[in-house]
């Protein structure tokens, strides 16, 4: 007789998320990158769990940063990976990085490259309701906007063929942990988690515990639905954005003409953006200047350009960076040309 998988009340909960906002499609080829700590082992558990019902083909991935405290990791997952019987795969950086900016990246770029090479449709992560509330909080410090507070959606196109999916941003890192003691699970103690040097790790070491002792017990559940809140603005309002800036690039006789006369140049007429809402106007221009210039633009180089819609004519903003269009002997800037807001280069 084959033995069944122990069902809990979380297993129903990740099952009817994974139903109800359609995260994963079934009989497909799922990555799962497992790090060797408690939120990791409790979603490999959990998709494996449910797999009979999904008809998923599961594997097992692992990022080695080659970091001297981390000796070892590598194995222990691996040994998982056997234990459960599933496919496992290994990617291992070239060179040692303490940023965790860098070591992000550098995980996902991996983890894309193992699943192309693959032919993985998803690839899931353990990231938890504890996560969203941690990440809402470092870029709230850093001066983020609601795009950065909602930073850990559901998911996300890392390429055209392979979707990045989170099933466990309803679930908390004491309920992963609870899980993983419940089914013995073998928990790698990561010892970089306890390194307050790290931004995030004195985030959740000290200050979310400081807010629910002295503010609000459920403030991860709280900043956690803050998030999704966000979210779900954050992707009306780009749509909205896309829509309108679409308008204000549609093509007219004035359009043609002005193109035909400046073949180089890119321009956005600001007499479709004068009417609508600043925050619409904002979104508008940071697409336009990413099109344009390949660019994340900060906050004050959109407000340049912002003040474009209704100045003067031949106002013009300050350099701005050209991203990976640029050369060393090129700069760029924005000047308004009648009803035209338009990208224009220099030769330093």
């Amino acid at each position: 007789m084959v033995n069944r998988p122990v069902w809990t009340p979380l297993h129903t909960r990740v099952h009817r998320t994974l139903q109800h906002r359609q995260l994963l499609k079934r009989q497909e080829r799922i990555l799962i990158a497992v790090s060797g700590g408690q939120d990791s082992l409790c979603l490999t558990k959990l998709l494996l769990d449910l797999q009979p019902k999904w008809g998923w083909q599961l594997a097992i991935a692992h990022c080695d940063h080659r970091w001297s405290k981390d000796a070892g990791i590598a194995d222990h997952v691996e040994q998982i990976a056997h234990n459960w019987q599933l496919p496992f795969y290994l990617q291992i950086a070239d060179y040692v990085t303490q940023s965790e900016g860098a070591a992000r990246e550098w995980r996902y770029q991996a983890l894309t490259k193992i699943a192309a090479s693959h032919s993985y449709q998803y690839i899931v992560t353990g990231h938890t309701k504890s996560d969203r509330a941690e990440t809402l909080i470092y870029n709230l410090i850093r001066g983020a906007g609601a795009d950065g507070l909602q930073a850990l959606t559901w998911q996300r196109s890392l390429t055209p063929d392979l979707q990045l999916v989170r099933p466990m941003l309803e679930v908390s890192r004491a309920e992963t942990f609870q899980f993983c003691q419940s089914f013995k699970l073998p928990i790698w103690e990561d010892v970089y988690n306890q390194d307050l040097s790290y931004a995030r790790n004195r985030i959740r070491q000290e200050l979310l515990p400081y807010l629910q002792t002295h503010f609000n017990p459920q403030v991860e559940q709280a900043l956690a639905q803050t998030g999704e809140l966000l979210r779900a603005d954050v992707e009306y309002l780009e749509q909205a954005a896309q829509n309108l800036r679409s308008q204000a690039m549609a093509i007219t006789p004035e359009s043609i003409n002005y193109t035909q006369q400046n073949s180089d140049l890119s321009s956005l007429n600001r007499v479709v953006l004068r009417d609508a809402p600043l925050a619409l106007q904002r979104r508008v221009l940071r697409q336009f200047l990413q099109a344009a210039l390949s660019i994340a633009p900060t906050f004050e180089q959109i407000e340049q350009l912002t003040f474009l819609i209704t100045a003067p004519n031949r106002s013009r903003t300050s350099s701005l960076p050209g991203g990976a269009i640029a050369s060393p002997k090129t700069s760029f800037y924005a000047e308004v040309e009648g009803n035209w807001i338009i990208i224009k280069k220099t030769d330093l």
